[in-house]
């Protein structure tokens, strides 16, 4: 795996080769769910804004969430964000060099924790992410359902007996069972006849790729639909923040009302020009939102205190246009809001 990796690993990415912690981690995070074309590009800004962990831990969770915006699954970035002032606050802001204390650290996990180790400190640490855990289960011909405590654990067991005996070894060793389950050990697809551990792979010698790994419990995806309130008035729009807790926690957004009747009934009595645009189709981890926007733009002459009642009466605030776009949006809101202000 190593001397395959000097081969045929990837190259250019931005995170690679480096030794600082801080900026494996961020990677780590990012890969998390995202592809890496998208990871990369927010990688590039993310350093260029938080170059270092302190960085990151003086900035504030909405600047962090709003840099963030449109890359999902928001909990990683407010877990950045504490585990930066955790590594400030009680280490000096040195990350911990082994993957059993970095383990302790908010948001990250037993694999980011190992991948950290191994690529900054060259401890013998296995991981196992989503590619990884394919790529071992194919090699071994693991049967094991990893849905289930016991298997994950077989399966951390084999992946710790393959380490590599030189701990000089590990960042390659690590990076090229990453770069095999991300460029040859596909899930649809795989391409067999590049991969170095063809011979040995129990999976194509007993016609199983198709059917490893084994996960049984899959979760059944849902449909929700709700109606999202623009309202906006010289210039302004009214936004609210989301509860810090369920889909888009934290974020600031438009007004959500449970269907278009909901929506129009909060401000029929101001008298608005309103028009229903084209709904979204959202898809989330474990269900798909149909958002239907109602843009409504109150008459020009709705003075100050209407404004603040309206304001009052949704729990939001009014914020110039411009400036929402420097918020911690989400990504649908986001798009809306700056196809209306290009």
């Amino acid at each position: 795996m190593v001397g395959w990796h000097r081969r045929h690993g990837r190259r250019g990415l931005p995170w690679q080769g480096v030794r600082d912690p801080y900026r494996v981690w961020l990677s780590e995070v990012m890969l998390q769910q995202t592809q890496v074309a998208t990871a990369s590009a927010y990688y590039e800004r993310f350093v260029a804004a938080y170059p270092d962990v302190a960085a990151l831990a003086a900035a504030s969770l909405d600047d962090v969430l709003a840099l963030w915006s449109g890359l999902g699954y928001y909990s990683r970035a407010r877990n950045l964000h504490r585990c930066a002032q955790t590594v400030v606050e009680r280490h000096g802001g040195d990350f911990p060099r082994t993957s059993g204390e970095l383990a302790q650290l908010p948001g990250i996990g037993r694999s980011t924790a190992a991948a950290i180790a191994a690529f900054c400190f060259d401890e013998r640490a296995a991981i196992l992410d989503g590619n990884v855990k394919r790529v071992l289960a194919r090699l071994s011909g693991f049967a094991g359902d990893l849905a289930t405590v016991p298997a994950q654990r077989d399966l951390w067991a084999y992946a710790d007996s393959l380490l590599p005996g030189r701990a000089a070894d590990m960042p390659h060793y690590t990076q090229g069972l990453m770069d095999l389950g991300a460029t040859v050990c596909l899930a649809r697809q795989p391409r067999c006849d590049a991969c170095p551990l063809a011979d040995l792979c129990i999976a194509r010698s007993t016609g199983r790729i198709a059917e490893l790994p084994l996960k049984s419990r899959r979760t059944q995806r849902g449909q929700r639909s709700a109606a999202l309130l623009w309202l906006h008035h010289r210039g302004d729009v009214l936004l609210v923040r989301r509860p810090e807790r369920g889909v888009w926690a934290g974020l600031w957004s438009l007004p959500e009302f449970g269907d278009l009747r909901a929506a129009r009934a909060a401000v029929v009595r101001w008298k608005g020009t309103e028009k229903a645009l084209p709904p979204i189709h959202h898809v989330l981890t474990h269900f798909d939102w149909h958002l239907q926007p109602l843009q409504v733009a109150l008459p020009p002459r709705t003075g100050d205190a209407a404004r603040e009642a309206i304001a009052a009466q949704l729990g939001a605030r009014w914020v110039d246009a411009r400036d929402a776009l420097r918020m911690s949006l989400p990504a649908p809101v986001r798009k809306l809001l700056t196809e209306a202000t290009v």
